[in-house]
């Protein structure tokens, strides 16, 4: 089992860290303002073991350091880059407008996925008491298997990220000032920022005899720095590689058609994109 917390720490500190020397670059060799950027690409996730606490009127208990991973679709032509289907696999859009020379503000969407593994053991603590249950109890730390029969929990339509960000952009190099290049008009760019947003989950739930559940709710919020290497071609073009790690906290997570029911969960996240682009000068 793979613990990322003190991972995510240091690399928030590294990002944070880099977010300040770019600041405080004062060869800007390209400036940026009033550039309009559009951006779609894929992601993968990777999530810390967390707590689980479901309360209901029939139940209230919590299981200990469940242990999720994502679900990026097989790439191909379908879904990819079916116009009907490019929201199926984990995918990120953003929109960002340059305020000032180095400084951007960007509204971004980005659909993770986060899928509790079936079958795992982990402890309970609480008490369930549906009449219509086999798991009626009460549970002081004993270990339970998380079977199809006593919990599915899935936020994959998705685990929906909606957040604003605030990002510096510097140009490292432009291949244009080699003489002897052939790669006219190719930029490269380091990208640092942080963002906030709340959390928009369709949460897939199926818990002991209710009904399944998948409805649309926000549920908390997050955030999360941000690192990123651009490359821009003929100026309008552009890839982009970046590597996000963050908290969210959901504390209001819908599990069943009745507004009594909910779960909460707290974790941390690593998140590496590839978008492709366009920008254009106002």
């Amino acid at each position: 089992m793979l613990h990322i917390n003190k991972y995510c720490i240091v690399i928030i500190l590294l990002f944070l860290s880099q977010f300040s020397v770019l600041a405080k670059n004062n060869i800007q060799r390209q400036k940026f303002k009033n550039e309009v950027s559009i951006s779609w690409g894929w992601n993968r996730g990777q999530y810390t073991p967390s707590d689980l606490h479901l309360k209901g009127d029939n139940y209230n208990f919590t299981l200990k350091q469940i242990i999720a991973k994502d679900r990026q679709s097989p790439f191909g032509l379908d879904p990819y880059f079916k116009l009907n289907r490019i929201t199926i696999p984990q995918y990120d859009f953003r929109v960002g407008y340059f305020f000032k020379d180095n400084w951007q503000v960007s509204f971004g969407f980005d659909h993770m996925k986060y899928v509790m593994q079936q079958d795992q053991i982990v402890a309970i603590n609480g008490c369930i008491f549906n009449a219509d249950s086999t798991y009626n109890g009460t549970y002081t730390g004993s270990n339970i298997q998380l079977n199809s029969d006593f919990l599915t929990f899935e936020h994959t339509d998705g685990l929906n990220y909606l957040n604003v960000e605030l990002r510096r952009k510097e140009q490292l190099f432009n291949f244009k000032k080699i003489k002897s290049s052939k790669l006219l008009n190719i930029d490269m760019n380091a990208i640092a920022g942080f963002g906030i947003g709340i959390m928009y989950p369709r949460t897939n739930t199926h818990l002991l005899n209710y009904k399944r559940y998948d409805e649309f709710h926000i549920a908390g919020f997050g955030f999360a720095p941000v690192l990123a290497l651009n490359v821009t071609f003929y100026k309008f073009f552009f890839i982009q590689s970046e590597f996000k790690a963050g908290y969210i906290s959901m504390p209001d997570i819908r599990t069943t058609e009745f507004k009594s029911d909910k779960a909460s969960q707290h974790f941390m996240f690593l998140q590496e994109n590839i978008s492709f682009g366009f920008r254009y000068k106002l």
